[in-house]
């Protein structure tokens, strides 16, 4: 069992596959990093030893920014965009999609579910359901 950045990486999966748990890092890097630390690409994570899981750190560190340092700095981003009071960041503020998706219809995710909206209060509800209805002779 190794650990990448506080990411445990299963021994199971190869470690082309593992890299990509770890945030900040897709399939394409996954590979460029792996040819840069000379680690065969088809190996198991368990079979990988702990000089090669060390090379893999180093060229990881020298280059990239990976999990909290990555999470940090796109908060701040976000955060920088609230700031200026730029449309982007008015949108991330209400929680609507920020990339000029609509959201007439669909958008679900982003806004959360529907809204039902009533025509009636609850009390009225009550009320109505409350009195009999009589049937006409």
């Amino acid at each position: 069992m190794h650990r990448l950045f506080g990411v445990v990486l299963p021994d199971n999966k190869r470690i082309d596959y593992a890299l990509t748990l770890v945030h900040g890092i897709g399939w394409s890097r996954s590979k460029t990093i792996l040819e840069q630390a000379k680690v065969k690409a088809d190996k198991r994570v368990q079979e990988v030893s702990d000089d090669e899981i060390k090379s893999i750190m180093k060229t990881i560190e020298g280059v990239y920014r990976v999990e909290g340092d990555l999470r940090e700095e796109k908060n701040e981003n976000i955060k920088k965009l609230k700031e200026q009071g730029t449309y982007r960041g008015l949108r991330h503020t209400r929680g609507l999609p920020v990339r000029g998706q609509r959201t007439r219809s669909n958008a679900r995710t982003k806004r959360g579910g529907k809204k039902t909206v009533s025509s009636h209060s609850k009390e009225a509800w009550a009320k109505i359901e409350s009195q009999e209805v009589k049937p006409k002779k």
